[in-house]
């Protein structure tokens, strides 16, 4: 009974701790962080574009993450600064990612704000990257034989181009697009002094 008794104390005080170092510490590190000066909450057609991102499974192969210099070479690679957890304040739930198939999406309306290429590279990605593993989304896509007004057609690569017809972007893409271009993170980040400096002003 005695070491049944000593078994669930210390699976409990395992679990505790744990709970505090995982749950509690870093909640309490970014419960009042706010948001970065220049940033804004989404519009409703970029939450819509944000619901079909989440839809269609983009968080699995895509991160909105990139890691500091002395953790990886993401700013060498274009995809802007480090993060950091005021960028997030406008997200829920938080897309992060664990995986790259994909480029880290971060910064991606700075890199690429066309909404041209982003409608073609989702009806056919190997279109605009020849080497991409990224699956086409045609069914955000309609066909059409001909432009109606109001229509947004997709301009593609004449070698992608469907015979007689024309790829016209269905609302889901255009949120979609746009949720992408909204994915701007170029504000400058505000970084405490070092240690020295510090110091000197505290003199």
């Amino acid at each position: 009974m005695l070491t049944d008794i000593k078994l669930l104390g210390g699976a409990a005080a395992t679990l505790g701790l744990a709970t505090a170092a995982l749950v509690v510490l870093p909640y309490m590190q970014v419960r009042d962080v706010q948001a970065l000066p220049g940033s804004r909450p989404y519009t409703e057609q970029e939450l819509r574009g944000r619901a079909v991102y989440i839809a269609n499974g983009c968080v699995y192969c895509h991160t909105q993450q990139p890691r500091a210099r002395h953790q990886a070479p993401d700013t060498e690679r274009g995809w802007g600064r480090a993060s950091v957890p005021a960028d997030y304040v406008y997200d829920s739930p938080h897309l992060l990612g664990t995986m790259r198939t994909g480029p880290d999406l971060f910064n991606i309306g700075v890199r690429q704000p066309s909404q041209d290429w982003h409608l073609g590279h989702l009806y056919q990605p190997r279109a605009f990257v020849a080497a991409s593993n990224m699956p086409a989304y045609p069914y955000l896509f309609t066909l059409k034989p001909k432009a109606q007004e109001g229509d947004v057609v997709v301009n593609l690569p004449p070698a992608h181009q469907p015979d007689q017809q024309v790829v016209v972007a269905r609302p889901e893409a255009l949120d979609l697009v746009r949720y992408l271009q909204a994915l701007k993170h170029d504000q400058p980040v505000l970084q405490d002094p070092p240690p020295s400096t510090k110091t000197s002003q505290a003199r």
